[in-house]
C-alpha cells in the first residue's frame, strides 16, 4: 500500500446533506500543537491533493500559546490554518466545524448554552475560515443534558441555518435521544461520537444512524480509550498482529476496521505529519477479511 497508488477515493463515498464526500476525511485538531505553521499548511494541502474533501475542525481547536516544540508560540486556530492553506476553497471541499465548548479568558472552559453564545462561535468560524456560510456545523454537547435542552440549542443553530449562515447541521457527543430531539427541529446529517476498535459504547447509535441515513463520524478512531485517559496507545491487540501479517500498520488496521462498520461511517484521522497523513489515507484501500474482522471484534 503506497500513497502514490491510491487516494481518498479508495474509501468510498457518502452523502452529507446535499454533498457527496469521500469517507476518508481529515481532522484538524492536531495541527495546532506544533510551532511550525508551514508544516501544518503543507499537511492540509497534501490532504486535498490526495483527494480528501471532508475537513473537520472546530471553533475551539487552537493552541494555548506559550511554548510549542521548544519555541515561543502564539495562539493559533485550526480554522486560520485551513483558510491559509486551502482558501479560496475548491467547490468540492466540505469543511465541517463544531460549536459548544467555550474557552474563558482565564484559561478555563465553559459551554455555549445560549443562542447568543452559539451565534458568537458561528460568527467566529465564519470570520476565521473566510466564508459567508459554513458547510456543516455540529453542536458539541459537553455536559449531559436532556432532549429538551438539546432541541433548544439545536434550534438556535437552525435559525442561523434559515438565515443562510449554515448549510447543514449535525451533533457531537450525543445519544439517540438527542438525535430524536434535534431531528424534530431540523435535519441532522451527521453524528460525531467517540468510537474505535476498543471504544464501543456507541455501537447501537452507529447502527441507528445507518438505518436513518445519517453519517456517523467517529473520533478517537486511532487512539481509542487511550485518548480519553490521556495514555499512550498500546500495541498488543489483534489489529497489530493483523498488521504484521499484512505488511501495514496497526493504525491502518484500526481505520480499515472502522470504515467497514457501515457505508455511512466516515473517518477523520488527524495528524501534523505528511507521512502519517499518507499512511492514513492509504488505509482507505485496506479491506479486512471476515476472519480478521472477527478477530478484532474479540476485543469487545
Amino acid at each position: 500500500m503506497t500513497a502514490e497508488r491510491i487516494d481518498a477515493s479508495a474509501a468510498g463515498e457518502w452523502r452529507l446533506g446535499d454533498r457527496v464526500v469521500r469517507r476518508m476525511g481529515f481532522g484538524s485538531m492536531r495541527l495546532t500543537v506544533r510551532a511550525d505553521r508551514e508544516r501544518a499548511v503543507e499537511v492540509l494541502r497534501r490532504a486535498v491533493e490526495l483527494g480528501v474533501d471532508h475537513i473537520d475542525t472546530a471553533a475551539f481547536y487552537f493552541s494555548p500559546g506559550g511554548i510549542l516544540d521548544g519555541q515561543p508560540g502564539t495562539v493559533r486556530y485550526a480554522t486560520d490554518l485551513i483558510r491559509e492553506a486551502l482558501g479560496p476553497y475548491r467547490r468540492e471541499v466540505l469543511i465541517a466545524t463544531k460549536v459548544g465548548p467555550d474557552p474563558h479568558p482565564d484559561g478555563g472552559w465553559g459551554e455555549a448554552v445560549t443562542a447568543a453564545q452559539l451565534r458568537r462561535q458561528v460568527e467566529e468560524n465564519l470570520s476565521r475560515l473566510g466564508v459567508e456560510a459554513l458547510d456543516l456545523v455540529n453542536l458539541r454537547i459537553v455536559r449531559p443534558i436532556g432532549p429538551e435542552e438539546t432541541a433548544e440549542r439545536f434550534g438556535a443553530l437552525a435559525e442561523m441555518r434559515a438565515e443562510g449562515l449554515i448549510r447543514h447541521l449535525g451533533l457531537s457527543n450525543v445519544g439517540v435521544e438527542h438525535v430524536d430531539a434535534a431531528q424534530r427541529v431540523a435535519p441532522v446529517v451527521c453524528v460525531q461520537n467517540a468510537h474505535a476498535v476498543d471504544l464501543r459504547r456507541h455501537d447501537a447509535l452507529l447502527r441507528e444512524c445507518g438505518e436513518r441515513g445519517i453519517a456517523f463520524v467517529p473520533f478517537f478512531t486511532i487512539a481509542g480509550p487511550a485518548r480519553e485517559a490521556g495514555a499512550g496507545l498500546g500495541t498488543d491487540g489483534a489489529e497489530w498482529r493483523i498488521a504484521a501479517a499484512r505488511g501495514v500498520t496497526g493504525h491502518q488496521v484500526r481505520l480499515a476496521w472502522t470504515l467497514q462498520q457501515g457505508e455511512h461511517v466516515l473517518v477523520i484521522p488527524g495528524t501534523g505529519d505528511v507521512a502519517h497523513l499518507e499512511e492514513n489515507v492509504a488505509a482507505g484501500a485496506l479491506r479486512l477479511t471476515e476472519d480478521e474482522l472477527a478477530e478484532v471484534d474479540q476485543r469487545r
